[in-house]
C-alpha cells in the first residue's frame, strides 16, 4: 500500500474518494459489490511500477464516497456521469479501463455511452449483455432463477436488516470466499451463514477483511444494493440504446468457477459468437482454470499480466 495517495474529488454533485499511484497514462479501475477501491490494491502497485497512473475510486454508495439514499440515484447514467467527471478532473482525454463485477457493468455502459473516453477495456468476470427489448431484468431472473437468486433477494427492502443480523464481517466473508459455481442463491432461512471451518484463503488476509468490514460498518450496504434495485429502471432508461454495439477494444478475463460465467447460458454467449457480435472489437477471452469470482485478488499476478500486456499494445 506504500505510496498510494488518497484524495476527494467533487464529481457530478457528489464527493468521490479516489486512491491513486504512479505517473503516466491513466488506468481507471472500477470495483464491484461488495467491495471498495481496495480490491485493486495489487493492480494499483503493479501498474504504477510499470509506468502507468493507476486510479481507483470508491464508486457512489461505497466507502468514503457519498451515498445518496434514493434508488433512482444509482442508474447507469448517474454512475457513468460520475466517471466522466472524474476523467475530466484527471486532466486527460481518455483512459485505459479495468473493471470487475458491478464495476464491469458500469464499464460496459461507459464504453457504450462515451467510447471516446476509453482507449481499451480489460473486463473481469461480467461480459456485456445487450438489452432485451421485451424482458425486464428482475421479473426475468425470478422466472428463470427463482426468488432466492441473489439479485432478486436484493430487491427486498429488508435485506439490510438481514445482513445486520450476521454483521458486516460475516456477510463479506461469505461473499468473498464462496467458490460454489452457478447462480448464487440466498435462502431465507440462512442467507449468510458460514461454517466455522470456512477459513480465509491465502489471497485474503484478516487485515484485508478488517479493512472491508470497517468501511461497510460505517457506510452500510444500501448504496451497493441500490445498484441491483435500479436494474429495472436502467432497463427502461436505456431503451434508446437497444441493439447498439460496444465499439472499444476489449479483453475479457474470467475464472472457470466464476458465479457469472457458470450461470446457465453464459458460456454459450461468451464462446458461441454472441459476445463477439455485440462487442465487435473483442480481441481476447481468457478463462483462468481453478479461479472463482474475485480473480483480481485471488490470481493477482496473472491478472496484472493480462492487464499490462493488453493495454501496452495501445
Amino acid at each position: 500500500m506504500e505510496g498510494i495517495e488518497h484524495r476527494t474529488v467533487n464529481v457530478n454533485g457528489i464527493n468521490m474518494h479516489v486512491a491513486e499511484k504512479g505517473k503516466g497514462p491513466v488506468v481507471l479501475f472500477l470495483h464491484g459489490f461488495p467491495e471498495l477501491w481496495y480490491t485493486w490494491r495489487h493492480q494499483i502497485v503493479a501498474l504504477a511500477d510499470q509506468g502507468y497512473r493507476a486510479v481507483a475510486p470508491d464508486l457512489r454508495g461505497y466507502g468514503d464516497t457519498d451515498a445518496p439514499k434514493e434508488v433512482t440515484s444509482y442508474t447507469y447514467f448517474h454512475v457513468v456521469g460520475d466517471l466522466v467527471a472524474l476523467i475530466e478532473s484527471l486532466g486527460v482525454e481518455s483512459v485505459f479501463l479495468v473493471a470487475h463485477d458491478w464495476g464491469a457493468m458500469i464499464g460496459w455502459y461507459l464504453c457504450l455511452f462515451r467510447p471516446d473516453l476509453v482507449k481499451a477495456y480489460v473486463c473481469l468476470s461480467v461480459p456485456f449483455r445487450p438489452r432485451h427489448p421485451k424482458m425486464k431484468p428482475i421479473p426475468t431472473m425470478r422466472a428463470f432463477l427463482g426468488d432466492d437468486y441473489y439479485m432478486c433477494r436484493f430487491q427486498d427492502p429488508g435485506m439490510e436488516d438481514e445482513m445486520a443480523k450476521y454483521g458486516s464481517e460475516a456477510v463479506l466473508k461469505k461473499i468473498l470466499i464462496d467458490r460454489k459455481p452457478g447462480p448464487p442463491c440466498l435462502p431465507k432461512d440462512n442467507p449468510f451463514g458460514i461454517s466455522t471451518d470456512d477459513k480465509l484463503p491465502l489471497w485474503l488476509s484478516q487485515d484485508d477483511l478488517n479493512y472491508y468490514y470497517t468501511k461497510f460498518d460505517q457506510k452500510g450496504f444500501t448504496g451497493g444494493l441500490n445498484y441491483y434495485r435500479a436494474l429495472d429502471l436502467n432497463w427502461e432508461l436505456t431503451a434508446p440504446w437497444t441493439g447498439v454495439k460496444v465499439n472499444v477494444p476489449v479483453k475479457f478475463v474470467v475464472g472457470d468457477l466464476d458465479v457469472v460465467y457458470t450461470t446457465p447460458g453464459m458460456k454459450e454467449y461468451v464462446h458461441g459468437g454472441g459476445f463477439k457480435k455485440d462487442v465487435p472489437m473483442l480481441e481476447d477471452v481468457v478463462v483462468l482454470e481453478g479461479a472463482a469470482h474475485f480473480i483480481n485478488q485471488e490470481r493477482a499476478q496473472e491478472t496484472n499480466s493480462h492487464i499490462f500486456h493488453f493495454i501496452n499494445k495501445f
